[in-house]
């Protein structure tokens, strides 16, 4: 019986049951259900396999509820569905009234001008602050991972958390059946079956494989992690998440750290990649090798190409040519209405009725049903497009005697690991210089040396000139 005392059918039943339980889901995750029209930022993390994304408490995020048929439906897909999602960082306002559709098995480029929130919409997923089904796993690639002195080889194959636990169960299976108890046997059967359809007795090869193809020796994987610069760590981080082969992985820059070799061979290996991709970078040829589709992040709201990034640059400055014709028209209306009268806010009134009275019509011609007022999509006036740019305007200074910058006679290492030796090396006002180099061979320890930071072993003279 309903609260309302009506009898309930077993199909309603059902029905309610399923939306009860992803209620639930969708709450724990920061989304939202029915009757509750947003929830904001604060909420409980609950990440995917892997996720560790720190998002704060500046965050404010809402998002559409479902109908029950639309939450049916994804309990059976691997596709991802976004409906109707704001994300506010701090007060600005990052997403408004977005939408994201990722289908599974496609590979997705995520574009758009830095600091307009890439990234913080791969956390946001990732963290599941929006409605993800819970059936389906994912992953956001950190940076770089939280070290200790566990040996490359091993943070790789450990963050199989699943392995591992099938692994400790089994051991455990085995010694109860040693002491007699012989109910366990068909769950070591069933434990063993687990444990060879996801092949856990390749991991480890599979682990150094990746390892290798990231450009560690076998000497290399063998070592702490603490033993590895910011960049070598970050190949860890990439390796792990490559490795645990999540239904959706995310990865943020993953070009970055990584020599050319490593680069060649991570667009090869993504490129067969059988689960879903979505790649926040600015490398034009991996975004065109890798990707099957393009999402572009413009005036807070995701539109999706397909095709890789050539192609959505070609189709994103057709789209620009139409909407600045369209935009011209609506000019020209505006422009025609206010000569005959009307004011400016009544122009753009009667534009918009036009517009949703047009949109009415193609909806009874398309539906099955005709959309009442509330169900009509609601109508903007076009906007004329800004193209995103950056001015950086320097003040002019007087010009100073070379060297700004100097090193004479610098050696430098830590322990017997010597990474330069008798250098020099001067930087004047006009100098323009790319420091290049595998990772780990000194890059960033030079800069400390120019600047003071850290001390050299040997040291004739020292330039810093403070500006």
């Amino acid at each position: 019986m309903s609260a309302t005392g009506k009898k309930v059918t077993r199909k309603e039943a059902k029905k309610a049951k399923a939306k009860e339980n992803y209620d639930k889901t969708i709450l724990s995750m920061g989304g939202v259900v029915d009757n509750l029209p947003e929830v904001e930022g604060n909420q409980e993390e609950h990440g995917g396999i892997g996720s560790g994304a720190d998002l704060g408490a500046h965050f404010t995020v809402s998002q559409t509820s479902k109908t029950a048929t639309q939450l049916t439906q994804m309990e059976n897909s691997m596709d991802i569905k976004l409906e109707n999602f704001d994300i506010a960082a701090q007060g600005k306002l990052l997403f408004d009234k977005a939408n994201l559709t990722i289908v599974y098995g496609r590979r997705y480029g995520l574009v758009g001008p830095n600091g307009m929130g890439k990234t913080t919409l791969l956390k946001h997923i990732g963290n599941r602050r929006l409605a993800i089904p819970s059936h389906i796993d994912l992953l956001y690639c950190e940076q770089e991972i939280q070290v200790d002195s566990t040996s490359a080889i091993d943070t790789v194959v450990r963050s199989d958390k699943k392995r591992l636990a099938l692994f400790e169960e089994e051991a455990k299976l085995m010694n109860e059946i040693e002491e007699g108890k012989t109910e366990a046997a068909d769950r070591l059967k069933e434990v063993s079956e687990e444990l060879r359809d996801i092949g856990a007795d390749s991991a480890e090869p599979k682990a150094r494989r990746i390892l290798a193809g990231l450009g560690f020796s076998k000497q290399m994987q063998e070592k702490p992690c603490t033993d590895f610069s910011g960049g070598w760590r970050m190949r860890i981080s990439l390796a792990r998440a490559l490795f645990l082969e999540p239904t959706l992985l995310m990865l943020d820059e993953p070009t970055n750290h990584l020599d050319l070799n490593a680069v060649i061979w991570l667009d090869n290996y993504l490129q067969t990649w059988k689960k879903t991709l979505l790649i926040v970078s600015h490398d034009q040829g991996f975004l065109d090798s890798v990707c099957t589709d393009i999402i572009h992040l413009d005036n807070q709201k995701l539109h999706t190409y397909r095709g890789n990034y050539t192609l959505f640059k070609k189709q994103y400055a057709q789209d620009m040519q139409v909407h600045e014709k369209n935009f011209d028209q609506q000019q020209k209306q505006l422009k025609a209405m206010k000569k005959e009268g009307k004011s400016a806010k009544q122009a753009e009134e009667q534009l918009k009725q036009q517009m949703a009275n047009r949109a009415k019509k193609g909806g009874k011609k398309n539906a099955a049903k005709v959309m009442d007022d509330e169900d009509a999509p609601s109508q903007e006036l076009l906007q004329r497009r800004k193209e995103y740019s950056v001015k950086f305007q320097f003040p002019e200074t007087d010009k100073l005697n070379p060297p700004v910058l100097g090193l004479y006679g610098v050696t430098f290492g830590y322990g017997n690991d010597i990474l330069f030796k008798n250098i020099d090396f001067g930087v004047d006002m006009d100098s323009r210089i790319a420091i290049v180099g595998p990772n780990g061979v000194g890059k960033s320890t030079l800069l400390k040396l120019l600047i003071g930071k850290i001390e050299p072993i040997i040291l004739q003279q020292r330039e810093l000139l403070c500006l």
